[in-house]
């Protein structure tokens, strides 16, 4: 086994971001790349062995079809004094502005084992291997969670038990660095 430098993963984990659909450029994820994102995904931390998390990748037609169906649920679901004709748009425009889109689902342990919040934690977990695995690619990526999710179990073809928490949006990018912002760790820690 090959031996990782610290530095590596202290900068890797630094310099992961959240680069959103609009700033992405038409230039295609090779599948393998895409497949060593979801594998790494699968090595999330997961308490009982559970492995909750779920994904379905659309690509092509079938991002575009996702983008019109995100469009049409939030049309369905907003009273109609708050509905926003750019928000519809921008809806289904951000969807084709990825190269692709994760479904991020969770399948929740039909015995109920264990707490549902480490299994949604198990996922949060292994969508932070795909930042950092996005990271490393150079590519961009960003995890939405609108509230229309709860209204797309029958077109996600979602099982007993599993429901989805949002959507990860891809695209290489040209961004520039982006300097990153967090307050002191010591603001956050107790030691005793």
């Amino acid at each position: 086994m090959s031996k990782i430098l610290p530095e590596q993963v202290n900068e890797l984990i630094k310099n992961r971001r959240s680069i959103f659909p609009k700033s992405y450029i038409q230039k295609s994820i090779p599948k393998e790349i895409i497949e060593q994102i979801l594998e790494n995904a699968n090595w999330a931390p997961t308490h009982k062995l559970t492995e909750p998390w779920r994904f379905k990748v659309f690509r092509g037609e079938a991002l575009e079809q996702l983008g019109i169906k995100l469009s049409e649920v939030y049309k369905a679901n907003i009273a109609a004094e708050k509905f926003s004709e750019m928000k519809y748009k921008k809806t289904q425009k951000k969807a084709l502005l990825s190269d692709a889109m994760i479904a991020i689902c969770m399948q929740r342990d039909l015995k109920e084992s264990i707490p549902e919040w480490e299994e949604v934690a198990s996922v949060g977990a292994a969508v932070q291997n795909m930042y950092l695995t996005c990271t490393a690619y150079n590519i961009g990526c960003y995890w939405s969670s609108p509230g229309t999710v709860k209204y797309l179990s029958e077109y996600l073809g979602l099982k007993e038990g599993e429901k989805c928490l949002g959507f990860l949006y891809m695209g290489y990018h040209e961004m520039p660095e982006i300097k990153g912002m967090r307050r002191s760790i010591k603001e956050k820690v107790e030691w005793r």
